[in-house]
């Protein structure tokens, strides 16, 4: 014999920091984050190596693309060195129809390495975009439902650089050897200066990538503390504005804003810096090797013509090298999120072939359950231990901060961190396809939350609407005629009937979504929160059909008169069961007697 004693423990904040990882199904798994890198063993690393066919042949167009820059600086010794001085018009026309040739044969491998990126990049894009789509809803749900756009925008940032003239400049880079070369043929002083000339230009390039890299971080993280802070508090707009919160939260943004703004105009200040300085160093160097041509056409050394074409050679020495500093900040941007992207796929790895499909029968088994939150030493719940029979009605009761809700979100295997194990009809939550389990279950959360779409979207759950079980669904939780009142009856969207909608009617409408379908088990966390009289007998009556259709129910209450429907009682207590066992009759002498349970 057991009572329950009315008592309240103050909700602990979980600390965002810890680095434990958990598997959903209530088994914690210990995971260090991968090492980033283009070329690491990872899942992303993978998928990247699946395209080398593709930029091996952007590196086959790529050479046929620099042997045709030696194009005008042949074209130009010929002109000056040969026609100039035998005037033939015939030989000049020759030439130039071979430079052109030659022109055309290059702008199509420029054409062909350029198309043969963007398409690498969008096949790239398609390969990850489901993955990764599934991988930032799994961080979501542990980090407790906080939305996070970062791994879309670092897809995006890896996509972009993959498509975008970065890769060019790594391909193009060993050509710049092969230029200087044909540089010392024509004379050693226009190779040392050509040498010189890159080497200042690799140098600016390190130094550039220090100093992007340096502030390229606080950047994109004050970006994104801003962004959550303002997304958190648009959601809550109208407590917001009831409670006169405005001018504080305004305060509060603003100052996370001046910081991103002086953040981003340092980094902008500094890329304007350096691209003032590449310019001028692009721009002596085009004059000096001009000069220093000049000066040995002068003496004798080289021909005028090539004085002009070693100008031109030496242009495109450089020219990686500088298209390698234009394009810094973007690879830095794309190794960023590729090193974050590749954490979070490695982090949330893809569910594996062998999850079990079979329907379930609803009995669950809780086996030394423990669940933590981060940041909090001691355990919600603490090695629970207990057997469910499927077609039970349970009611979970318990003071608040006992652990029912985390309880709750066990038993649905939606819970991050916990050890022990949580078996559905003798099997690990892990061992079953999340896609094939989750028609099988119904959840009531306690905030219930209805998405963009209509009524009947959110009740058949975004899936195929099936007309009549949407109707049925409705019919048990008694809104079916209420929802034929509105204007679109079921197709009304939820964005027009939210300001029509009472709480408790939203409620009920999510109680309707968690039955569709006929689910096997179902789970309520405190279905009755906001509903009237009338709601809550179409709550007793929804229940009572589930227990006569053999489901599995979980219910927590607080309403005395609802636990008429449960098989056995609960009873939580600091996140240990306090009792387990069928609900005494009430004392009719005295009606506000503690609950008592037989065990």
């Amino acid at each position: 014999m057991s009572t329950v004693q009315g008592a309240t423990i103050p909700p602990v904040r979980a600390n965002p920091t810890t680095t434990t990882v958990a598997s959903p199904a209530g088994t914690t798994a210990t995971r260090s984050a991968p090492s980033g890198g283009f070329f690491s063993r990872s899942e992303l690393g993978r998928v990247l190596w699946r395209f080398r066919r593709e930029f091996g042949w952007v590196a086959l167009f790529s050479f046929f693309a620099n042997v045709l820059m030696l194009t005008p600086t042949l074209y130009m010794l010929q002109l000056f060195d040969r026609v100039m001085i035998s005037g033939s018009e015939l030989t000049l026309l020759g030439l130039t129809l071979i430079t052109v040739g030659f022109f055309l044969v290059m702008g199509f491998a420029e054409w062909v390495r350029s198309r043969l990126l963007v398409r690498s990049g969008a096949a790239f894009d398609e390969a990850l975009n489901r993955r990764t789509f599934d991988a930032a809803f799994a961080q979501n749900l542990r980090q407790g439902g906080r939305l996070s756009l970062q791994p879309f925008n670092d897809l995006t940032a890896v996509r972009q650089f993959l498509s975008g003239s970065g890769p060019f400049a790594f391909f193009d880079l060993p050509w710049t050897v092969i230029y200087i070369a044909v540089l010392y043929v024509m004379h050693p002083w226009l190779g040392h200066a050509s040498v010189f000339f890159c080497l200042l230009m690799l140098a600016m390039a390190l130094w550039s990538n220090h100093l992007v890299s340096r502030q390229q971080e606080p950047v994109q993280q004050a970006g994104l503390e801003t962004s959550s802070y303002l997304q958190s508090k648009m959601r809550n707009a109208e407590t917001v504005e009831a409670l006169g919160m405005l001018g504080n939260l305004r305060r509060l943004w603003q100052l996370l804003h001046e910081r991103e703004s002086a953040r981003q105009a340092d980094a902008y200040e500094l890329s304007q810096r350096l691209q003032a300085l590449t310019k001028f160093v692009q721009y002596s160097q085009q004059s000096l090797m001009l000069a220093l041509g000049g000066l040995l056409a002068i003496d004798g050394h080289i021909g005028v013509g090539a004085m002009v074409a070693a100008n031109a050679l030496s242009g495109n020495a450089v020219r990686p090298i500088g298209t390698l500093v234009s394009v810094w900040k973007q690879f830095v941007d794309a190794r960023l999120g590729y090193r974050r992207l590749e954490t979070l796929l490695d982090t949330f790895p893809e569910a594996g072939p062998e999850a079990d499909h079979d329907p379930i029968q609803g009995q669950i088994t809780l086996r030394g359950l423990t669940a933590t939150a981060r940041g909090r030493n001691k355990p919600i719940l603490d090695g629970l231990n207990a057997e469910f029979r499927a077609g039970e009605v349970v009611a979970i009761l318990g003071p608040s901060g006992a652990g029912k809700s985390t309880l709750a979100r066990c038993l649905l295997g939606i819970w991050p961190d916990t050890s022990g194990e949580v078996l559905l009809d003798g099997l690990p939550l892990s061992a079953r396809s999340r896609d094939a389990l989750g028609p099988q279950l119904g959840y009531l959360p306690q905030d219930i939350e209805l998405f963009d779409g209509s009524i009947a979207e959110n009740i058949a759950r975004f899936g195929e609407v099936d007309a009549e079980q949407v109707i049925a669904a409705a019919t048990r939780t008694g809104i079916h005629d209420m929802i034929l009142r509105l204007s679109k009856g079921y197709d009304t969207p939820m964005g027009d009937a939210g300001g029509l909608l009472s709480g408790g009617q939203r409620q009920r409408i999510g109680l309707a979504r968690a039955l569709y379908g006929d689910p096997a088990l179902v789970v309520l966390d405190e279905p009755n929160a906001s509903l009237d009289e009338a709601g809550e007998a179409a709550l007793v009556r929804a229940v009572r059909d589930l227990k006569a259709s053999g489901k599995t129910v979980f219910m927590i209450v607080h309403a005395r008169h609802l636990l008429v429907v449960a098989d056995r009682v609960l009873v939580l207590d600091d996140g240990h069961i306090k009792a387990l066992g069928v609900l005494q009759p009430p004392n009719p002498q005295n009606p506000l007697s503690p609950i008592e349970v037989r065990v």
